[in-house]
């Protein structure tokens, strides 16, 4: 089906035309096909301040876009006509979907028009990604009212223990495991796996690779609808990386592998060790030289760092291994087709689009510098010191990221400039407030 399509059918009455903003919620409209006709193409306006916003649309600040200078004017969003799927739960003839992305000035903020960006520019320079993505959510027996009412204390997981991989769960769930499966169909997501994770309730589902914007198109798509499922069921869902203390951390995992202009695997070579060759080995080693700079992306929000408390199973540092858990970038695979890198990094709270093009970008220059990586792990790597580290703390990220030449080399320092200034919106107004937990601690005794 197209849009075209879409518009002869008589039937037809409305269509959804969405855009993913920095948090990679989708934001959009409504609007009838005659609308539609028009906005196909011209395109649609909306204030480019949606991206300053936070998650409950709290305004945050980007020089031009939300502060005392601005206008508030709106900027045309560009429809992706290769984008179109249908709503699952809408009637036909309401059920139209489309995804597109800013154009003009904007597109230099835009997370969409960011990859596509950086996915053009790693062709050129004669690559083709390949990535997959693996998405960790907690599902809660609560509404967001109830979960809400307890102040987000006390909830009830969707099941009580901890379950990896524990099929006794995943039968218990049925409904859920297939409610989510018939979602993704309408939505042309394809989702590959599913699974128990660590932790009562916590559960992970995996996008298969593919190529493009695609498989970002469909994350954004799984982690908004994801939320609109749970919800039609009475329950609610978090991507928070840490919701409590008593939770391990969740996170997005990005894997990717690499081939050239011909089509053949540059990752892969069976005369070296583990099959890793030296191109593959310059990806990892731009991974470290680079990612450090770019933590903000992968840990956009105040929430992310908490991630990081010991006794989590989340990276120790910018590390490097062959099938190990324990570092932060897990090379996966034995042979050319499945040879790949797992970027174990981000946070569930990530743009699937930063996340993507933060990854390729920073691989993509090891292998045009020729950067060797530090030495592999072996064992244990929460034991060992790692060479490299991201950034600890919020402000280090924004700093790091707002000095980063390479960010404003492959992002473009308009980007930088915007992002880093709603990260530290969003600092500064978490400093002042006092935590529950601060108040438990220090109001008698401190």
């Amino acid at each position: 089906m197209t849009i075209d399509d879409y518009l002869a059918d008589p039937a037809s009455r409305f269509a959804t035309v969405a855009m993913t903003d920095t948090n990679g919620l989708l934001r959009g409209q409504m609007v009838s096909v005659g609308s539609l006709k028009g906005i196909a193409k011209s395109g649609m306006g909306m204030s480019p301040v949606t991206l300053a916003l936070d998650p409950t649309d709290v305004v945050q600040t980007i020089p031009g876009v939300s502060d005392g200078s601005s206008d508030f004017h709106d900027d045309p969003l560009v429809v992706d006509p290769a984008t179109i799927r249908r709503l699952p739960w809408s009637k036909p003839g309401h059920d139209l979907l489309v995804l597109s992305n800013y154009s003009g000035d904007t597109a230099e903020l835009c997370p969409r028009s960011i990859l596509k960006r950086v996915l053009d520019r790693v062709a050129k320079a004669g690559y083709l990604p390949r990535y997959g993505m693996e998405l960790e959510y907690t599902l809660f027996d609560e509404t967001p009212e109830s979960a809400r009412a307890k102040g987000y204390r006390n909830l009830k997981t969707a099941t009580q223990h901890n379950s990896h991989d524990l099929v006794l769960y995943q039968v218990e769930q049925t409904e859920w495991y297939e409610a989510v499966a018939a979602m993704c169909e309408p939505l042309r997501i394809d989702l590959a796996k599913m699974h128990e994770e660590i932790g009562g309730g916590f559960l992970e589902a995996c996008i298969a690779a593919g190529e493009g914007l695609e498989p970002a198109d469909q994350l954004v798509l799984l982690k908004n609808f994801l939320r609109a499922l749970a919800q039609r069921q009475g329950k609610c869902v978090t991507f928070m990386p840490r919701w409590t203390e008593a939770a391990d951390s969740q996170s997005i995992h990005v894997h990717v592998s690499l081939k050239n202009r011909e089509g053949n695997s540059i990752f892969h070579d069976s005369s070296q060790k583990n099959a890793v060759s030296q191109t593959f080995r310059h990806f990892i080693g731009g991974l470290q030289t680079y990612i450090g700079d770019l933590t903000l992306l992968f840990q956009p929000t105040v929430n992310s760092y908490r991630r990081f408390a010991p006794g989590t199973f989340a990276p120790p540092g910018l590390t490097w291994g062959f099938e190990n858990r324990t570092t932060c970038f897990r090379i996966v695979g034995h042979d050319a087709g499945s040879l790949r890198v797992e970027n174990r990094l981000p946070g569930a709270d990530t743009n699937p689009y930063l996340t993507v093009a933060a990854t390729v970008a920073a691989g993509v220059a090891g292998i045009l510098e020729q950067i060797e990586p530090e030495p592999e792990t072996i064992g244990n790597g929460y034991t060992q010191e790692a060479p490299r580290d991201f950034a600890r703390s919020m402000p280090e990220a924004i700093d790091r990221l707002r000095q980063s030449e390479f960010a404003k080399d492959w992002f473009g320092p308009r980007f930088v400039e915007a992002f880093t200034s709603t990260r530290e919106s969003q600092h500064n107004e978490f400093r002042r407030k006092v935590p529950d937990v601060e108040l438990e601690r220090f109001f008698d005794l401190g």
